[in-house]
């Protein structure tokens, strides 16, 4: 009798670049899959920078018609997974693929350009698509239901291995750090992020901020904009910016934040299924962030984590000194947080919701 665990089956995963919370989503499920006998390639058009952090897999990166038809014919792949790249599934099908194609949107920054990147997939959908997945995002839930009533659906969270990144202990840092993830770019706000590190420090002059950034996904005026209000608001003597920081490094960060009694901080306007708050979960660094609605599946107000009222300066400050400062408060969200990442994020909740996709539609 053949199990889950024999499925002997071969995917490709497609994405612009590796980078981001796609290629941790990637290195992610392709260790889960494989306990089912999947195995995962992955092929990205492009990469800006050196590091790449998948091991174990093969990683293609191309955006020539002839070398991926080489990759296609060689893969002999019972399915192909296509992130954003609505487009590319025609590109796809005129390269000889005749496998399933499933479309997976994990964001797209901002709801009306979800919407209008969405109504421009419709023939694409309609014509190469044989499923589409997301994880939980309501607003991508609702925009899939309108523009795709009849293409199968399929909605499950993201997952993570708590066990293999995770708490580190450290000798404890005396001054509380404020961290913040992401790009320098409009949706992930981060002009919010010094407005509030600004106030932070402005009560309690001991606080450090970090930031973590991909400097290759920033334009120049973004970078300009972003040294001339660091030094309006008199920062520079506060905040550390940190550049293309190895993933598994990351866990040695987020440990130090937490033990710091500090936090991070995510500002983002519209997010699909930030990884970078799981992984903070995971290493016992609580979080503050606003309700960009795809964190709804990891964040509950008080219990896993905490919101504040996003352009509410003033929010997210008492919210932040109460993460801070109400001890037992505090621990419960770290604690809670730890078991809501287990039960709802794990490897094998994930397999088997990827296994019953692929069963339904027939690979």
């Amino acid at each position: 009798m053949t199990t889950w665990r024999d499925l002997n089956l071969k995917l490709l995963f497609v994405f612009y670049v590796p980078s981001g919370g796609v290629e941790t989503l990637n290195r992610e499920r392709a260790a889960a899959l494989r306990q089912a006998g999947i195995t995962c390639d992955f092929l990205y058009y492009s990469k800006r920078r050196e590091l790449i952090n998948h091991e174990d897999a093969n990683v293609f990166i191309s955006n020539n018609d002839e070398e991926i038809s080489r990759i296609l014919i060689k893969g002999k792949y019972d399915a192909i997974i296509i992130t954003s790249d609505y487009s590319g599934m025609e590109r796809l099908r005129k390269l000889g693929y005749k496998g399933k194609i499933i479309l997976e949107i994990q964001g797209f920054g901002p709801k009306h350009v979800a919407r209008t990147e969405m109504q421009k997939a419709i023939p694409y959908v309609t014509k190469y698509c044989n499923g589409l997945l997301y994880p939980k995002t309501p607003h991508i839930k609702m925009i899939f239901d309108e523009f795709f009533p009849s293409t199968p659906k399929f909605a499950f969270n993201n997952c993570f291995n708590h066990l293999a990144f995770t708490y580190k202990s450290l000798p404890q840092k005396d001054r509380p750090i404020v961290a913040w993830i992401g790009r320098l770019e409009d949706n992930k706000n981060w002009k919010e992020f010094l407005h509030i590190g600004h106030e932070l420090v402005k009560r309690n002059s001991a606080i450090e901020l970090y930031m973590f950034e991909d400097p290759s996904l920033s334009t120049t005026k973004e970078r300009n904009d972003f040294t001339q209000l660091k030094r309006l608001l008199n920062l520079d003597g506060h905040l550390s910016l940190f550049q293309n920081v190895p993933h598994q490094q990351m866990q040695t960060y987020f440990s130090m934040i937490g033990d710091s009694g500090g936090f991070l901080c995510s500002t983002s306007k519209v997010e699909g299924a930030p990884y970078s708050l799981l992984e903070a979960m995971s290493c016992r660094c609580p979080v503050l962030t606003t309700d960009s609605d795809g964190v709804r599946s990891s964040i509950l107000h008080n219990q896993s984590g905490k919101y504040y009222q996003i352009g509410s300066i003033q929010h997210a400050v008492t919210q932040a000194e109460e993460l801070m400062n109400n001890k037992k408060l505090r621990e419960y969200i770290i604690e809670n947080a730890l078991l809501h990442l287990k039960t709802q994020f794990s490897h094998d909740q994930y397999r088997r919701n990827f296994t019953a996709m692929l069963k339904r539609l027939g690979i």
